[in-house]
């Protein structure tokens, strides 16, 4: 049972080879380079969204800020599509992966936080210790301050993969029950079915808000140092 549970969250392998890069890099397949005059109603519901994704993200940014927009557009893209590939069945999330997940958080968070140190070092350095600390606790609050911060990344990391984990984890019990109850009671069976129905719409708007979060928080750590 618990190896059936978690078949889905194992890398694939080929030939004794993991596929994980492969399937990286698949969903920039859904994202063709139009070269038309005129685009179809997919390339244009996708650059739509893309701008609307881009007003709501550098809505606050100073121009500094704005200059990364095309690489929070990107990520937030990549990880919605992989997040959407994943709900196809028999096939394979990347971002269940804790390790893909610290290896996007971790140099987003580092070059935000460079960043800030370079262009405002005294802010960046006031981040540390609330203003109007009492003396003897300014050691006690710049340990807690600088824990915090390097605490970022892994909290990225973590909310990600634990929020599509649990999804694909519940969607698997469920439809599991689901065929155990056909055969006891088909009644029963249609309410869990049903359910497993609205789990799989709840799951595919997850995989979108999931994508949002992450590149928000980024987008919130680069406001913060520019």
């Amino acid at each position: 049972m618990n190896e059936n549970l978690f078949a889905s969250f194992m890398i694939p392998v080929m030939l004794g080879v993991p596929i994980t890069t492969l399937i990286i890099m698949f969903p920039t397949m859904l994202f063709p380079t139009p070269n038309r005059l005129i685009n179809n109603r997919m390339i244009a519901i996708q650059q739509w969204l893309t701008k609307l994704t881009s007003k709501q993200l550098m809505i606050t940014h100073s121009p500094k800020g704005q200059a990364w927009s095309l690489m929070l557009i990107s990520l937030f893209l990549f990880i919605a599509s992989t997040n959407l590939l994943g709900m196809l069945p028999h096939s394979f999330t990347p971002t269940t992966q804790l390790s893909m997940n610290l290896g996007m958080a971790i140099p987003l968070w580092a070059g935000t936080v460079f960043i800030g140190f370079r262009n405002k070092t005294k802010m960046s350095l006031a981040h540390l210790l609330p203003l109007g600390t009492p003396t003897f606790l300014i050691p006690m609050l710049v340990m807690i301050e600088t824990t915090s911060l390097f605490i970022q990344p892994l909290a990225l990391a973590v909310r990600l993969t634990a929020n599509i984990t649990a999804g694909h984890l519940l969607l698997h019990l469920i439809g599991s029950a689901t065929l155990a109850l056909m055969n006891i009671s088909l009644f029963t069976a249609l309410i869990t079915f049903i359910i497993l129905t609205l789990l799989i719409i709840l799951e595919f708007a997850v995989a979108l808000i999931q994508a949002y979060v992450f590149t928000l928080l980024v987008s919130l750590y680069l406001q913060d140092n520019t």
